[in-house]
């Protein structure tokens, strides 16, 4: 029986002495083994330029050791007490009255004696003047205080009025609001009885671990292929695998300063404090800016203001509370934008667009539609805030929960230090992390495996690994502002 030639594998191409296209040289599986190499750029292209997002708490606070698991310190709080919740109990022919304190603590520590538990703290004495102002806005009326009742959070005014007191009764209602403006009392009698402890609040928080790693093997170590980047810090040149690790170290710093901004505690009977799924991860969590500043700072809600009106509300407020001078809106694009709108109106032309900006513009000039600040009772300067525009951090977050923007005061503040025991001269924003003579893990990295270099396990590969221990404190965050929907 005869054989025959099998198909495959076929003959080898026979490459022509001249560049003709015949049967027998062309070749379909087009790869870099060929004559006809691709144009290949060994620049990467930054196709979404600078990536990172970190640079917030760096502009406005400080990074400063902590030696303990927990950081302490003290706050100021109001120097006179006024109570917003009186009900009136009795009223006797008008020229003396009996009013029920229903004010409790306020954790938010503006308007009343702090205290403990539910019983109101009473902070008012016999002798002392005061003025009592219905909350329904009937009627305003000066008194002396002639007794009080610390057990039942009572106190029995006279008034000078000889029309004496009227308003509403009731003792669980908010019928008045009373604050001290000074006292009187006899020739020849004894002094004030009693006397006030200072108002302080104590705010605590905890440093929590944050860590990394990038690792590579070193089979890959020894495949050389370089890249000419240009990184987000300034820097420019060729990276070989290590690119990667480049971009884990960047990610990892932008980490550092979110975990700060959007930490929040765990809370009793939350899922965190009851998981024993995993040994390894955190059990507490921390309180970070956002956390802060929603439950004892100053909440807009419900878009952002653009209109004088809108900002003379948060002034109305600022007013109230320690008024700083100089504070800083990191704020997203819509924000900006509705900023730079409300003071272009602001100008009889803005409407047309003919001086919008600087006021001054003409047709030889680019046309300013941006404004930097503005002052009205304070001043206000305003900054775009990455972290609020990146799509893949809170730029991409819509409806109930996006935060638009917050105000920051600039400057510092003097607290008592816990820690320290003696009064120190803070950011109203800054970082604490755990340091000490032996350790320190503001910013820590090494190397483990066999590759590279390292030499402390059998682990084919080279793993790079970051670990920071930090918390954030946020001094004074009765001056602070979040927008949000």
């Amino acid at each position: 029986m005869a054989g025959s030639v099998q198909a495959a594998p076929g003959f080898d191409l026979q490459p022509s002495s001249h560049q003709t296209p015949l049967a027998s040289n062309y070749i379909t599986d087009f790869n870099f083994l060929n004559q006809y190499l691709p144009d290949t750029y060994e620049k990467e292209f930054e196709r979404y330029g600078n990536r990172t997002i970190s640079s917030f708490i760096r502009m406005v606070g400080a990074e400063m050791p902590s030696n303990s698991d927990l950081i302490k310190w003290a706050e100021q709080g109001r120097l006179h007490t006024k109570y917003v919740d009186c009900g009136t109990v009795t009223v006797v022919d008008g020229g003396e009255a009996v009013f029920q304190i229903n004010d409790t603590l306020n954790p938010a520590g503006s308007t009343v004696q702090p205290g403990s538990g539910a019983t109101p703290q009473v902070a008012i004495r016999v002798g002392q003047t005061v003025v009592v102002v219905n909350n329904d806005g009937s009627g305003e009326f000066k008194a002396i205080v002639i007794a009080v009742d610390l057990t039942n959070s009572q106190v029995t005014l006279a008034f000078y009025d000889a029309a004496g007191y009227t308003g509403g009764t009731g003792v669980a209602n908010a019928d008045a609001s009373i604050f001290i403006y000074g006292s009187e009392f006899r020739k020849g009698t004894n002094g004030m009885q009693g006397s006030l402890e200072a108002d302080d609040f104590i705010f605590e928080n905890s440093p929590i671990i944050i860590k990394d790693k990038y690792a590579v093997s070193g089979s890959d170590m020894a495949q050389i292929g370089w890249i000419e980047v240009a990184t987000e810090n300034g820097a420019t040149g060729y990276l070989w695998y290590l690119k990667s690790e480049h971009e884990t170290r960047l990610r990892y710093d932008d980490y550092l300063e979110t975990a700060m901004i959007e930490a929040v505690p765990a809370e009793a009977g939350s899922g965190v404090l009851a998981q024993t799924t995993s040994d390894q991860v955190g059990n507490k969590g921390s309180e970070g800016v956002f956390y802060v500043v929603q439950n004892r700072g100053n909440v807009w809600s419900g878009g952002n203001p653009n209109a004088l009106a809108d900002f003379d509300a948060i002034i109305s407020r600022l007013d109230k509370q320690g008024s700083i001078e100089e504070n800083v809106i990191f704020l997203n694009r819509d924000f900006g934008f509705d900023i730079d709108d409300m003071l272009a109106a602001q100008n009889s032309y803005g409407a047309g667009g003919t001086s919008y900006g600087l006021f001054d513009n003409d047709q030889e000039m680019a046309l300013n539609l941006g404004f930097t600040g503005f002052r009205r009772g304070y001043d206000f300067y305003k900054t775009d805030w990455k972290y609020l525009n990146d799509p893949t951090m809170r730029g991409g977050v819509d409806g109930t929960g996006s935060i638009n923007g917050l105000l920051v005061p600039a400057g510092s503040t003097t607290v008592y230090d816990q820690i320290l025991g003696k009064n120190a001269k803070r950011p109203f924003l800054h970082v604490r992390y755990r340091a000490s003579e032996t350790e320190d893990r503001r910013y820590k990295t090494w190397i483990t495996g066999s590759a590279g270099g390292a030499r402390t396990s059998d682990l084919d590969a080279m793993e790079v690994n970051f670990l920071s221990e930090r918390a954030v404190c946020t001094l004074g965050a009765n001056n602070f502002f979040i927008f949000q929907d």
